[in-house]
């Protein structure tokens, strides 16, 4: 029989995935795109719940198509790199363990790269919750005013973009500018998009190529899940300038600008005013597009508190990454003086 050439490899970052795993692997044996033509690569970061056994029985299944391999460092980038090493595509498709496919999903990708002089190519993304707080977040995370001109997750036209979610890559890409730092634990996708731009190559959103990503369900996952983005955006700025965009770090302006209005306010009437003005502005807003958005009232109030939470907490990991940032060049300051 005769073997064709593999011309796609799929990369799958996995860690505690038990819960999510099974439907995105339904997903991949559904798609259209020629099996034979396909690998999947599955790194995983040292899981200790059911993830390793799915995986096991699916490449028992499908010896020739399910490959894993392991990620002792956890971080995504590493396991991209990990991916990419061992990948024979000549496209590099990275996916998310928590999102589902379409069928067409993968031959989208692959006509976009063979039509189009874009070197990463993504498309837009679903956000959906699994409890009713789950859904409720999934609103926010496609939300304006949630998440800004984050145009994959609000729906925007396609076109050439600075980033989009997950990415299917030419593999000379990796060749050309080297692979994902592994420096960063969040943000590995803003840098490369970001390298890739840098050295005059092109990023295409492409708005007929959707996935559907499950979000966290829980208030206390959001948050911290805000707090680390915002935290690793001022990291991955201090290592790569350029890298992340200023939409990044308007929760922290907005955090900064309470804490010194509200500290004011104890002084002077007028600063006092300005304090009321910005919370006010700011909830009328939260208020207006929490109420367009479909569900009932307690959804509705629970979706305004959902805006705030989440803005808080990015601005404080931005505020956090910067104190932390300050307090390392101290000791390294105070080490160089030592020496």
């Amino acid at each position: 029989m005769e073997v064709k050439e593999i011309s796609v490899s799929v990369i799958v970052p996995v860690y505690m995935e038990e819960l999510h795993l099974e439907g995105c692997i339904r997903s991949l044996l559904q798609q259209q795109y020629p099996r034979e033509q396909m690998e999947w690569i599955f790194v995983d970061g040292g899981s200790s719940d059911k993830t390793l056994e799915i995986l096991q029985g699916y490449q028992k299944k499908y010896p020739r198509l399910f490959y894993y391999y392991d990620n002792p460092r956890r971080i995504q980038a590493c396991a991209m790199n990990i991916g990419i090493q061992n990948a024979s595509g000549n496209y590099i498709i990275r996916m998310d363990a928590h999102a589902v496919y379409p069928a067409d999903y993968i031959a989208k990708c692959v006509w976009y790269l063979e039509h189009t002089d874009a070197d990463n190519v993504g498309g837009i993304v679903l956000t959906r919750g699994c409890s009713r707080t789950g859904k409720n977040i999934a609103k926010m995370l496609s939300s304006r005013f949630g998440v800004g001109n984050s145009g994959f997750r609000t729906f925007a036209k396609g076109g050439y973009v600075d980033t989009v979610p997950y990415g299917a890559f030419r593999k000379e890409v990796f060749e050309k500018w080297g692979g994902f730092d592994e420096r960063l634990v969040r943000g590995e996708d803003n840098e490369i998009n970001y390298r890739i731009r840098k050295n005059g190559g092109k990023v295409l959103l492409a708005d007929d190529i959707v996935s559907t990503y499950y979000c966290r369900d829980t208030v206390k996952s959001l948050c911290s899940m805000a707090f680390q983005n915002g935290k690793w955006n001022v990291i991955t700025s201090k290592y790569v300038p350029g890298a992340m965009g200023i939409r990044h770090f308007v929760p922290l302006v907005f955090l900064l600008s309470l804490i010194g209005l509200g500290a004011g306010s104890i002084c002077s009437k007028k600063v006092r005013f300005l304090f009321i003005g910005e919370l006010s502005t700011y909830f009328v807003l939260d208020t207006c597009f929490s109420f367009r958005a479909k569900g009932k009232l307690p959804d509705k109030l629970q979706l305004m508190c959902l805006h705030f939470l989440f803005h808080i907490s990015y601005g404080a990991g931005s505020l956090a990454g910067i104190a932390g940032q300050f307090q390392t060049e101290r000791r390294t300051d105070g080490d160089t003086l030592r020496k």
